[in-house]
């Protein structure tokens, strides 16, 4: 009676593993050979459009096709964790630069520069940014734009969607009116909108501003902050992009915001126009001020 038990319980117990013998059988090995060599290059586009072929010229075997592909997800998800787990902080930064001008004389002799840069170093949770800008117009021998940024925004993310945030930042715009103003906050946002075509995130939280006028004034206020970031990518080499921040205190009111269009050129090199629209409301001022910019620039990735 066991001899003949055991014999089948074998059985039983090999029926999985035949099934999965059988079932990665009916994946042609000319498929699978083009599959292993997309996985091989690591190219996540290359991969994903071989592996939906494979999966519709191949239908009894997509399941396989699909395991082989969240196998490589994993690996290179656990590879990318540990390259940023074990990197200093010095390391893994990434960024960009910004950079456009004019130069005329003759009857009139104007020169104008704009140039900003950005790093960015992301995490498993946290990420930094710092920002530097500067733009520079003088005509006739009279400068009639002279604004200096600078500033540094860390971020946490506590879950894929939501994060916390913090600023500090400098600012000078003789322009306006105001000599130095410096700016820090923080508060928390929510990513609305995450997919490869479109990104919109928003955040919102309390903020404290210390301005000094090149009257020579000087006041310190609290208010509220909010800013939304949105990029979306219409074609693999265009990508427009928003971002806004205003700021509500006691009786002042400061928006900005900035719209651009960029053409990547090549790998590293794109080509973008770009509209700011900045608005002070009436401090110490004399009047409401609007203040727009446009500028066509070359911007470097590294």
């Amino acid at each position: 009676m066991y001899a003949r038990l055991i014999p089948l319980s074998l059985l039983i117990v090999a029926l999985p593993a035949t099934a999965r013998a059988a079932e990665s059988a009916l994946l042609p090995p000319a498929v699978r050979e083009m599959m292993e060599a997309a996985i091989a290059n690591g190219n996540e586009t290359e991969i994903a459009t071989i592996s939906k072929i494979a999966k519709q010229t191949n239908p009894a075997s997509a399941d396989e096709i699909q395991r082989m592909v969240n196998s490589w997800k994993e690996r290179t998800k656990a590879t990318h964790d540990t390259v940023i787990r074990e990197a200093h902080f010095t390391e893994l930064w990434t960024g960009r630069v910004e950079a456009g001008g004019f130069r005329s004389t003759g009857s009139t002799s104007e020169l104008g520069i704009s140039v900003s840069a950005t790093a960015t170093r992301a995490g498993l949770q946290w990420s930094h940014k710092l920002t530097a800008a500067a733009d520079y117009r003088r005509a006739n021998g009279v400068t009639s734009r002279e604004r200096y940024f600078a500033g540094y925004e860390p971020k946490y993310e506590f879950d894929p969607r939501g994060f916390a945030y913090g600023l500090a930042q400098f600012e000078r715009d003789t322009s306006i009116g105001y000599d130095q103003r410096y700016t820090a906050s923080v508060g928390v946002g929510y990513k609305l909108i995450v997919s490869k075509p479109v990104d919109l995130s928003a955040d919102i939280g309390p903020s404290i501003r210390h301005a000094k006028y090149l009257i020579g004034e000087r006041e310190t206020k609290l208010g509220v902050r909010g800013s939304m970031a949105l990029a979306w990518r219409a074609t693999p080499t265009v990508t427009f992009k928003q971002t806004a921040s205003g700021y509500a205190e006691s009786d002042v009111y400061t928006l900005n915001a900035l719209s651009s269009v960029e053409t990547k050129v090549s790998t590293r090199l794109s080509a973008a126009f770009s509209y700011n629209i900045q608005y002070e409301s009436e401090t110490l001022l004399s009047s409401r001020d609007l203040d727009t910019l446009s500028r066509l620039t070359l911007t470097y990735d590294f």
